[in-house]
């Protein structure tokens, strides 16, 4: 393929368009990051309510230049504010929680804003009025681009600008500086710490809408876009260093261009690229381009844990208990109640496999939706492809799984905390887009239809009873394996790391191996839930699915060994029960919901039922 100087020139110009937007919603993220630590999964939601706060108040206003630019400072100033609203009523009230805990309090406010969104601007797409005084194009070699991209790259340096003036020429910039080197030793030098971190949130926001707000006349406004721009702004901000606004810049400009230039000469990996860059300088760079280890100032992601001890006589006759009713159920159930019984079991070992890394190994992940995605497309192909049975074809899915987990896991163990999540985000994105874009395989955006059990599984009743003894044997197993010696070993690296290797324990290995049996049981899950649905499809892979087992695990109790059970169970039956009865409505409750429980009961419902046990 030949490419003129226009191309060229046109490509290169889209990609610094790109790259300025990407900045705009990433130096947000990574200013609040910088300062209050939080992993904000509800960035993307104000970046959507600036577009369509925008896209009504332009529309409202006279069609001018004042009237337009007008409606795009308003909406970033406007949604400012109802980020220093959501800091105080909810974020403020988790700071010194784990930082998996506050994760989970920003999905709870990502589902309320996305419900509130519909509400208001209701499901339609919307389309802004064009730029006045910018609606024509430059002719550059032959090529066209529109004058308004022009304005939008500007928009990068200029905020970079802006950004540094206020970090090095006034007072609450030295102030958001020292926060982010040591946020405790501000506050002990009588600093108000609630002023400084309502600032802060009203700044992140207010750049997150403005950049929203930015992409009305060249973007539809839709639902979607919370999550779509959430995805790239962390692969930016932890590109460039978590915290670090000039390294969020430059992760910026080189994944704006290779954006731009991949599409011309490689179209079919584009949805690759991204996360392909985050795992290569993650690799080679752990704390990104200009970012710093980790300081004493940051919170674990995990609180520290009371020894986990074997169940108590009681303990162990209530779940016996529990046991004899789930293999009695399909006596007096129907085969509604059943598929019901199969979704949680299945939603139980996913979230049990992940609780085996993240609770007892320490190690966060926001990509274990790779081993669930990969088992199934494994059980797919297996039974489409080749006609294996239906116990073969889940050995095949945990095997395939367990040498992703592997591969992926040899390049983890090397890295801990956020960067830790991120790298096997990048991982699992990888894996989403080669299942997206190699259709003759995957079948792409359709997935892999038509699986059909053995004719031994064939009814809903034994396929149940299939299920439950997959799921008890590996949570069996599990357990087993958290108080053998190995256990006992990834949970002293989980608390300290140095004192765990000065026993002569090696950890990477201990580390290693449980990301590995973690993925064969994650895939597992997976191939089950493949069989249960029919299908294996590109979402089993995404984003949102490595996010609900993190959410049933905080939900259950990151602290105890039955916490992703429990969690499955609530997690499940509320939301199924809420999708029955309110409609469209669910997200609002099921996210007020998550935001109570992280608030009032942060260790989970197994860990408060726990604890007023112990008391």
């Amino acid at each position: 393929m030949s490419l003129g100087i226009g191309d060229v020139l046109v490509q290169l110009l889209n990609g610094l368009s790109y790259s300025s937007f990407l900045f705009l919603v990433a130096a947000g993220l990574s200013v609040i990051f910088g300062v209050t630590r939080i992993i904000n999964l509800a960035h993307g939601s104000f970046y959507m309510l600036g577009a369509y706060l925008a896209v009504s108040l332009t529309t409202l206003f006279p069609p001018t230049v004042i009237g337009f630019w007008g409606g795009i400072v308003c909406a970033a100033l406007v949604i400012g504010l109802v980020g220093v609203l959501v800091e105080t009523l909810v974020l403020r009230r988790i700071y010194e929680a784990p930082e998996l805990v506050q994760l989970l309090a920003t999905f709870g406010i990502l589902l309320v804003i996305q419900n509130v969104t519909l509400k208001i601007w209701g499901t339609e797409e919307l389309f802004a009025p064009r730029a006045p005084g910018l609606t024509g194009s430059l002719r550059l070699f032959g090529r066209s681009f529109p004058e308004y991209h022009l304005v939008l790259i500007l928009m990068g340096p200029v905020v970079l600008g802006l950004l540094w003036l206020l970090s090095y020429r006034t007072r609450w910039g030295v102030l958001i500086r020292a926060a982010t080197q040591d946020r405790d030793m501000v506050g002990a030098l009588g600093v108000n710490d609630r002023v400084l971190f309502q600032v802060v949130f009203f700044l992140g926001t207010m750049l997150a809408a403005f950049a929203g707000a930015l992409r009305i006349p060249v973007d539809t406004i839709n639902l979607q876009m919370d999550l779509s721009v959430l995805t790239e702004t962390f692969v930016v901000v932890v590109v460039g260093g978590m915290g670090s606004v000039l390294g969020a810049y430059l992760a910026a400009l080189l994944i704006g261009l290779l954006h731009a230039f991949g599409i011309m000469i490689f179209p079919k990996i584009t949805l690759v690229l991204m996360s392909l860059v985050m795992a290569v300088v993650l690799v080679f760079r752990p704390y990104g381009l200009l970012g710093k280890p980790e300081g004493a100032a940051r919170k674990g992601i995990l609180a520290i844990e009371l020894p986990i001890k074997p169940g108590s006589l009681s303990f162990n006759v209530f779940w016996l208990g529990v046991l004899v009713v789930l293999l009695v159920a399909p006596m007096v159930v129907g085969s509604y109640l059943q598929t019901v019984l199969i979704e949680i079991l299945i939603l139980a070992l996913y979230a049990a496999s992940l609780h085996f890394v993240l609770g007892i190994g320490g190690l966060p992940s926001l990509g274990h939706a790779a081993y669930f995605g990969l088992g199934a497309y494994a059980v797919a192909l297996a039974t489409s492809l080749l006609g294996v049975p239906t116990l073969t074809s889940l050995t095949i899915a945990a095997f395939a799984a367990v040498v992703a987990a592997a591969i992926f896991g040899w390049f983890c163990i090397r890295l801990s905390g956020i960067y830790l999540a991120m790298l096997t985000l990048a991982f699992a994105q990888i894996m989403w887009s080669i299942a997206l874009q190699w259709v003759d395989l995957t079948g792409g955006d359709n997935g892999i239809l038509g699986l059909y059990r053995s004719p031994a599984f064939a009814s809903i009743t034994a396929y149940y009873y299939l299920v439950l003894s997959i799921c008890f044997i590996a949570v069996l197993i599990m357990r087993h394996l958290v108080f053998a010696p190995f256990g006992y070993a990834l949970r002293a690296a989980r608390d300290s790391v140095l004192r765990t290797e000065a026993l002569g324990i090696d950890v990477r290995l201990h580390r290693w191996i449980a990301l590995i049996i973690s993925g064969g049981f994650g895939g597992l899950a997976g191939g089950l839930q493949a069989l249960q649905k029919g299908g294996a499809f590109p979402d089993g892979l995404s984003v949102s699915q490595s996010i609900d087992a993190l959410v049933v695990i905080l939900i259950g109790g990151v602290q105890t060994l039955v916490g992703p059970i429990v969690g499955a169970a609530a997690y499940f039956g509320v939301k199924t029960e809420i999708m029955r009865y309110l409609g469209d409505s669910w997200q609002l409750v099921l996210g007020l919901t998550i935001i109570l429980l992280v608030v009032l009961f942060p260790q989970g419902i197994a860990g408060f039922v726990k604890q007023r046990a112990a008391r």
